[in-house]
C-alpha cells in the first residue's frame, strides 16, 4: 500500500507542468487553475469528479499565507457520520497531495486540521467521499510561496533529533461516546528533498512522515497516507468518539521506513 501511494504521489508531480497553458502569463489563470485541477482529479480519483461541495465540506485557509512553511488548513465535514474518507490536496505543490484520511467507527470527523507547506499560489481542494460513494469538494484560493523549500535552520542530524517522539492533547473531559477534539503533535522534520543546507549548500535528501494510524482500542479512529506538504513536526487535529475501555494507540511510519508507535492511557470521566 505505501509504495502504491507513494507512487500515485510523485507521478502527480508533473502534472502541474503536462497541463499549463502555452502562454507563461496564462499559468495562474483561474482557466489554467481549473485545468490543472481537472487532470488532478482524473489521476487521483480514476475519472470520478467530485461535485460542489453542497455544503457537506467547507474548507478554512488564509488568502495569504504568514508562513508559506506553516499554513494552518482547516476541514469541516456535515454531517460528520456520513464521511468516510477525506482527501487534502494542495493542486500546485510538487506533490499535491497532503493527506487522504479514512475514518474509522471511533472518528469523528466533524472537524480536522492540519498544518502544511504551500509551494506557490495555488488553489486547495478538500474532497470528502461519503459513504455511499459519492466525491464532494470545496476549494479555497490561496497566496504563498516557498514553503517546500523553505530551510529547517538546522542541519539534518538535528533535525531528526527526537524524531518520533508523540504526544496527545483533549481539548475537553474524555467521556465514552462524547466527540473531543484531540491534538496530534509528531516530531518529524518532514524532509522534502527541496530544502537547501544552508552551510553544505547541498540538498537534504527527502524523509518524510507516510502513514499515521490511531486505534482507540480495538476500534480505528483514522488511518492517514501522507507526503511531502505536511509541514515539518506535523499537528494534526481530529475528533475522537472514545470507546468505554482500551488504550489510545497511535503509528507512525516515515519514507526510510522508521516506525514509532506510542500507547496513551486517556483519562476517562464516567458518570
Amino acid at each position: 500500500m505505501k509504495m502504491r501511494f507513494a507512487t500515485a504521489l510523485f507521478g502527480l508531480c508533473a502534472l502541474g507542468l503536462n497541463a499549463a497553458p502555452s502562454h507563461a502569463e496564462d499559468a495562474d489563470s483561474a482557466t489554467a487553475r481549473q485545468s490543472r485541477w481537472q487532470e488532478l482529479e482524473k489521476k487521483l480519483f480514476h475519472g470520478r469528479t467530485a461535485a460542489p461541495s453542497q455544503g457537506v465540506v467547507a474548507l478554512v485557509a488564509p488568502d495569504r499565507a504568514e508562513d508559506a512553511a506553516i499554513v494552518p488548513i482547516q476541514v469541516t465535514l456535515t454531517p460528520a457520520d456520513k464521511v468516510k474518507a477525506l482527501w487534502l490536496i494542495i493542486d500546485d505543490n510538487p506533490m499535491p497531495v497532503v493527506a487522504h484520511i479514512v475514518f474509522g467507527p471511533a472518528a469523528d470527523p466533524h472537524v480536522m486540521k492540519f498544518r502544511v507547506r504551500v509551494n506557490s499560489y495555488t488553489n486547495v481542494h478538500a474532497v470528502a467521499e461519503t459513504r455511499d460513494g459519492a466525491l464532494v469538494a470545496d476549494v479555497k484560493f490561496v497566496k504563498a510561496s516557498g514553503g517546500c523549500s523553505a530551510p529547517m535552520g538546522e542541519g539534518e542530524a538535528a533535525a531528526l533529533k527526537g524524531a518520533g517522539d508523540i504526544r496527545l492533547k483533549f481539548a475537553g473531559p474524555v467521556q465514552p461516546g462524547v466527540p473531543v477534539q484531540t491534538k496530534l503533535m509528531i516530531r518529524h522534520p518532514n524532509f522534502n528533498g527541496m530544502q537547501m543546507n544552508q552551510l553544505t549548500r547541498l540538498y537534504t535528501p527527502a524523509r518524510y512522515i507516510d502513514k499515521v494510524t490511531v486505534r482507540d482500542g480495538d476500534k480505528d479512529v483514522f488511518a492517514m497516507d501522507s507526503g511531502i506538504s505536511l509541514a515539518a513536526n506535523p499537528v494534526l487535529s481530529f475528533g475522537l468518539v472514545p470507546q468505554s475501555s482500551g488504550r489510545l494507540t497511535v503509528e507512525v511510519t516515515d519514507s526510510r521506513n522508521s516506525r514509532w508507535r506510542r500507547d496513551f492511557d486517556i483519562p476517562r470521566v464516567t458518570d
